[in-house]
């Protein structure tokens, strides 16, 4: 499996993806908003693009797929019951799906609620595995619900699906948002290591040449895996005193989320 990362440099600092065969150069574009940019890369790797992934449903996600498929006849492949918000779609997707890609790549569909209630997240069967994640899962950080999502149902994606993920996943976002997720992690547990060196790695980082993560990586330094952290319990404590003495990781997590809507 061949993986190109395409920077955006747009307001909203979007990566879009395309995912190749090696063998026969067929490809997935996912989220492909610069349709410019993808349709650049994969001509110079001499990739032919034959399906669209979009992870869910917002205009940042899903801008490109007119002209992507207008200039591809590419096939368009989102959540099932994403088909009212985001037209044309060829393909529905439910959870366990396989979406395959040429004679070598293959992609588990997984049906990740929180961000919005129709958001996809595919996890490559490959041997260096892979999550291709839009808007549910951030470096360092965890997708918003203001726009159509939940954040109970964010917990449930985090605690009953990623965190169950093995940490040699190599974590692929829809933002680059490090940086200031970083940040937040630090406001929430200063005496997190690994966080602040990061931060002074990535801190003027090219996006062009990011840095890829994997799952035990973000353990070590996403807020939103670490809910049973003395530091991040007591932290929150000072901002909500009424917090039980040992708090279930749910309760902690929706703190959480509500503390980053306003950081």
């Amino acid at each position: 499996m061949l993986v190109e990362q395409i920077w955006t440099a747009n307001a909203y600092r979007n990566f879009n993806y395309l995912i190749a065969c090696e063998e026969t150069g067929e490809t997935l574009a996912v989220d492909p908003l610069d349709h410019r940019k993808c349709l650049a890369v994969a001509r110079d790797r001499g990739w032919q693009i034959t399906q669209i992934l979009n992870t869910h449903e917002h205009g940042d996600h899903t801008g490109g797929n007119r002209a992507m498929i207008a200039a591809t006849n590419a096939r368009l492949l989102a959540h099932a019951n994403a088909h009212r918000a985001i037209p044309g779609v060829d393909r529905g997707l439910a959870a366990g799906d396989v979406i395959r890609v040429g004679k070598t790549v293959e992609l588990e569909a997984l049906d990740t609620p929180g961000h919005t209630m129709s958001h996809v997240c595919v996890l490559s069967h490959s041997s260096k595995p892979a999550l291709f994640c839009g808007d549910t899962l951030f470096n360092a950080g965890a997708g918003n619900c203001h726009h159509g999502g939940h954040p109970e149902e964010l917990y449930a994606t985090f605690a009953n699906q990623l965190a169950g993920l093995p940490d040699d996943v190599l974590v692929y976002p829809g933002h680059d948002y490090m940086t200031n997720n970083l940040g937040f992690t630090l406001d929430r547990e200063p005496d997190n290591h690994a966080a602040r060196h990061l931060l002074e790695q990535v801190a003027s980082q090219d996006p062009n040449e990011a840095l890829v993560s994997t799952l035990g990586m973000e353990k070590e330094f996403n807020t939103f895996f670490r809910l049973q952290s003395p530091t991040v319990i007591a932290r929150l404590r000072e901002e909500f005193p009424d917090l039980p003495d040992q708090p279930d990781a749910r309760t902690v997590f929706l703190k959480l989320r509500e503390l980053r809507n306003r950081w």
